[in-house]
C-alpha cells in the first residue's frame, strides 16, 4: 500500500477518496464498519461544505435528508435575533444525521478506489516491520479482525506495509498517546435529546440558548428531527442516577428554553433516550515521527459549541492532500517528512482560529454567577444584535468562511470595550470602573490561555515558527507576540471608538 489510513471517520475517508483519486493505492482500516449513531458531527458548517466540494465529495450530503442551515439565532433571557451566514458566499452549512453522512463518505471512498477493511489496530511498526518505537520512521501497522459477540475471538495478528500512515482514529484515539503528549482537557458534557416534529422559531438555523450556567444548542437534523445537546458542567448531574440527570433536565433546563421548545423537550424526556458525549479540548501538537501523521479528532479537539469540528478536519485534509501531490510515492521519509512538517504550519492560523472562536465563545456563554462574566456575555449578545459589519465578522469566522486570527482577536476585544462602555455609561461610579477592569482583565484571562496553548507565533506569525528541534530561535520570535497583541488591541479601540462615545449605558 502506498497509505494506510486508520479510522473511517470524517477525516480518514475523505484523505482515502482524495488520495484513491489521484491513484494511490489506499487501505482503510476501521474497527466498526456498522453505521455510527452519535449525537456530535451533525453540523456541517458552510466553511467545511466549501472543503468538503474541493475534495469533490460534495454530494454526500445529498439523499440523507440533510437540512440546510443559513445562520444562527441566539436567544437569552426572553430575547432573541437571528444572524445569517454572508450572502456573498452562497453557500449554507448542513446538519444531518451523523452515521448517514458517513457512510455516504465511506462509499464515496470505496468508489474512489480505496479499501476498506474492518480492523482493530494494535499499533505502530517501523520500516523493518518490528514494534515501533520513538525516533524510527514508521512504516505501517499491526492489526487484526475484531471480535464480535459474547464468547467470539479476535482473529490473528496482521501487518500493513505502508510507507505513509495516516492516524484519523478520532478523539478516542489508541495511537495518539504513543506518538505525542497529549492535552487534554475535559470542560464539560453534551447531553444530547431527539425532539420529534418540533418547529424550531427561526427555521434553517442553528439556535443557541443561553441558560444558566451553561448554554443550549438545537439544530434540525432530519425533515422531523431538532438535535438538542444540552451543555452540562462538571459530572454531578451525570454521575447521579438517571432519574437525577432527568430531573435537572426537567426541573433547571427545560424552564430556561423557549416557550414554543419546552412541550417537545419535555415529550423527548419521556421517551427515556438521554445520551451523552465528553467535550474534550485539545491544542494541535506538531508531529516530527517520519511516516506517520495525525489528522481529525485525533489530532485537534475543541469545544463543539460552535460545529467547527468537521471544518478544521476537511481543511486539514485538503490542505495535505494538496501538499502531498507533488510526490511520486512516500517512499522518500525525508521528502515526506518535509511536505508533512509544512503542513503543520500552513494549517495553523486557520484552525487555530476556529479553535480559538469555538473555546472563547463557550467561556463567554457560560453563567458562574460573576458579575463582570454577566457584563461580557450582555455584550457580546448586544453587539452582534446590532447587525452590519459587527454581526458580519463573528459570523463569518464562525463559518469558517474567513478564520483570520487578526479579525478575531479584533472582534473579542472590541465585545470587551464595548461591555466597558456599557458599564461607564452614562455616569461612571467607583463600582463601575472596578467591573469595566475586572471585565477587561477577565477577557485578557479567557483569550490569552487559549492562543498561548495554540502558540502564539505559529498563529499570529507562522512564517516565523521555529522547527521544535531548533528551541534557541524560539525566544526571539516569541518576543514579538506581546507586540503583535498590543496592535491589535489597539486597532480594536480605535475601530470602537465610536461605540464608546455614543453607547447608552447599562441595561436596565
Amino acid at each position: 500500500w502506498d497509505v494506510v489510513v486508520v479510522g473511517a471517520g470524517i477525516a480518514g475517508c475523505s484523505a482515502a477518496a482524495q488520495l484513491a483519486r489521484e491513484g494511490r493505492r489506499v487501505l482503510v482500516l476501521e474497527r466498526d464498519v456498522r453505521p455510527q449513531d452519535r449525537i456530535v458531527g451533525e453540523l456541517l458548517q458552510p466553511g467545511g461544505f466549501q472543503k468538503l466540494r474541493s475534495l469533490g465529495l460534495g454530494e454526500c450530503v445529498e439523499g440523507i435528508d440533510a437540512q440546510p442551515i443559513r445562520g444562527y439565532a441566539i436567544f437569552r433571557d426572553g430575547e432573541d435575533f437571528s444572524v445569517k451566514y454572508p450572502a456573498a458566499e452562497g453557500v449554507s452549512g448542513h446538519s444531518f444525521h451523523h452515521g448517514r453522512f458517513l457512510q455516504r463518505l465511506r462509499w464515496a471512498a470505496h468508489r474512489a478506489g480505496a479499501v476498506l477493511r474492518e480492523r482493530s489496530v494494535e499499533g505502530l511498526l517501523n520500516s523493518e516491520g518490528k514494534p515501533w518505537k520513538d525516533g524510527q520512521t514508521v512504516g505501517g501497522v499491526r492489526c487484526r479482525l475484531p471480535g464480535r459477540g459474547e464468547g467470539s475471538e479476535p482473529g490473528d495478528p496482521e501487518t500493513v506495509v505502508a510507507p505513509l500512515t495516516l492516524v484519523c482514529d478520532g478523539m478516542y484515539s489508541t495511537l495518539r498517546g504513543r506518538m505525542v503528549k497529549p492535552d487534554i482537557a475535559m470542560p464539560s458534557t453534551f447531553v444530547g435529546l431527539i425532539l420529534k416534529d418540533c418547529p424550531l422559531p427561526h427555521p434553517n438555523h442553528g439556535h443557541v440558548v443561553l441558560i444558566d450556567p451553561s448554554p443550549v444548542l438545537l439544530y434540525p437534523i432530519s425533515s422531523d428531527c431538532v438535535r438538542c445537546l444540552v451543555d452540562v458542567k462538571g459530572a454531578a448531574a451525570l454521575t447521579a442516577a438517571k432519574g437525577g440527570l432527568e430531573a435537572h433536565l426537567r426541573e433547571h433546563v427545560c424552564p430556561q428554553l423557549p416557550v414554543s421548545l419546552r412541550a417537545a423537550f419535555l415529550e423527548s424526556l419521556k421517551g427515556g433516550r438521554i445520551r451523552s458525549m465528553p467535550n474534550k479540548l485539545m491544542p494541535a501538537e506538531p508531529i516530527r515521527h517520519a511516516g506517520a501523521l495525525l489528522l481529525g479528532d485525533s489530532f485537534n479537539m475543541r469545544h463543539p459549541l460552535t460545529g467547527g469540528g468537521m471544518t478544521v478536519a476537511l481543511h486539514d485534509t485538503e490542505l495535505l492532500c494538496n501538499m502531498l501531490r507533488p510526490l511520486v510515492d512516500f517512499h522518500d521519509p525525508v521528502l515526506t517528512s518535509q511536505k508533512t512538517q509544512a503542513f503543520h504550519t500552513a494549517r495553523k492560523p486557520w484552525a487555530s482560529t476556529i479553535n480559538t472562536l469555538a473555546n472563547a465563545l463557550y467561556a463567554v456563554f457560560c453563567r458562574s454567577g460573576k458579575k463582570w462574566e454577566d457584563a461580557m456575555q450582555v455584550a457580546c449578545f448586544d453587539y452582534l444584535r446590532k447587525g452590519g459589519w459587527y454581526a458580519a465578522g463573528p459570523i463569518s469566522l464562525l463559518a469558517g468562511l474567513n478564520p483570520s486570527p487578526f479579525v478575531l482577536v479584533m472582534h473579542f476585544f472590541m465585545v470587551a470595550l464595548y461591555g466597558v462602555a456599557r458599564v461607564l455609561l452614562p455616569l461612571p461610579t467607583p463600582g463601575a470602573f472596578l467591573l469595566a477592569l475586572q471585565l477587561l482583565w477577565g477577557a485578557l484571562g479567557i483569550i490569552v490561555p487559549i492562543v498561548r496553548g495554540e502558540g502564539f507565533v505559529r498563529v499570529f506569525l507562522p512564517f516565523l515558527a521555529p522547527d521544535p528541534k531548533l528551541r534557541g530561535n524560539a525566544l526571539s520570535v516569541r518576543s514579538l507576540a506581546p507586540a503583535a497583541a498590543l496592535l491589535v488591541v489597539l486597532g480594536a479601540a480605535a475601530w470602537n471608538r465610536r461605540e464608546l462615545l455614543s453607547a447608552s449605558g447599562p441595561r436596565t
